[in-house]
């Protein structure tokens, strides 16, 4: 049974979700916004907040025929950031094609002509707000509760960020989206989870349900990936890698550094380069290969000056690093 070239797992098997509860097929895919636009939508929101529950986006219209052309080995139009390999030449097609090629009799036996499928998502890249403690110079406020706040106090509110409308996405993240992972983890169902933010180790949700996940006795079957900041690997007696990643799978961190030391920390406001260092030399000591803990490095102007530093830091401590050109480009250095 051949796969057709263009066919991307991800319809079948995975769910994306916003800090503002926008819904994708995934992190690269272009779709008109919901509500509200993010960087890569096609077409622009109307800022008017109308949430879609998962079950109600799985199996919706478009995604039924997202479907159908990935059956008739036909690119969406959804899909032209991994066809085009626009903003990574490393595409997520491939990525999820590695992860989950082996569901493809099932992506087969449990798909209409419709589009329609009883298959469920088993990966997931929910971000459950946009909180963080750092105020990046390439961020904003959709991706960071700080810079929201230094938006708030110069008057630069955005749609979403009015307080009634701010007030339904934090009622629907805490109804609707809890309920929803949840539910994947009671019922033994996820098998991938990419844990970004925001700053996902600044979410009590990722503490509380990789712990779950693994009280289940689902830590043998999951594969987690973190883009974080790594200010914290300590949450209430827990330690992410003796505690967490040690008790699962397999794991990927990347964590984020522009420069280092005063230079490092003025890129990445909130940083504290000698703790990261610290947090990032003890996730060397769990990981298996050099895959596992790896650095994410955006180019900025100062940042320039600190390439060479950075991949000093690679030689010493043998650790992969990548360079990105913004928020999700992704080239391997070394």
């Amino acid at each position: 049974m051949n796969k057709p070239d263009n066919l991307c797992m991800a319809p079948w098997t995975h769910t994306y979700l916003s800090p503002q509860t926008e819904r994708r097929l995934c992190c690269a895919s272009r779709e008109p916004a919901q509500s509200f636009t993010q960087y890569i939508d096609s077409d622009a929101g109307d800022n008017v907040y109308t949430p879609q529950s998962l079950d109600e986006y799985w199996n919706s219209e478009r995604i039924r025929r997202v479907r159908r052309d990935m059956m008739n080995n036909i690119v969406p139009a959804e899909c032209e950031v991994c066809d085009k390999k626009l903003l990574n030449t490393d595409v997520y097609r491939d990525y999820f094609g590695h992860l989950f090629a082996h569901k493809y009799p099932e992506v087969v036996a449990s798909t209409d002509e419709t589009g329609y499928t009883t298959m469920k998502p088993v990966s997931w890249d929910y971000r459950f707000s946009n909180l963080c403690n750092f105020k990046c110079r390439m961020c904003g406020p959709m991706l960071s509760s700080s810079w929201e706040t230094e938006a708030r106090k110069a008057g630069k509110i955005e749609p979403w960020m009015e307080p009634a409308v701010k007030k339904q996405i934090s009622n629907y993240q805490d109804t609707q989206i809890e309920a929803e992972f949840s539910q994947a983890v009671e019922e033994h169902r996820i098998e991938e989870i990419y844990w970004v933010g925001g700053e996902p180790l600044m979410y009590e949700q990722h503490w509380r349900y990789m712990q779950r996940i693994i009280e289940l006795g689902d830590g043998p079957g999951l594969y987690a990936r973190y883009n974080t900041n790594l200010s914290r690997v300590d949450y209430q007696g827990v330690n992410l890698y003796n505690d967490i990643l040690d008790k699962i799978r397999d794991w990927q961190i990347c964590a984020s550094l522009d420069g280092v030391g005063e230079v490092g920390e003025y890129i990445r406001t909130g940083l504290k380069y000698d703790e990261w260092l610290e947090n990032f030399k003890q996730g060397l000591g769990h990981a298996r290969n050099r895959r596992m803990m790896r650095i994410d490095f955006t180019l900025t102007t100062p940042g320039l000056f600190e390439v060479p530093k950075i991949i000093k830091l690679a030689d010493i401590y043998n650790y992969k690093m990548y360079h990105i050109r913004d928020e999700t480009l992704f080239f391997l250095l070394i």
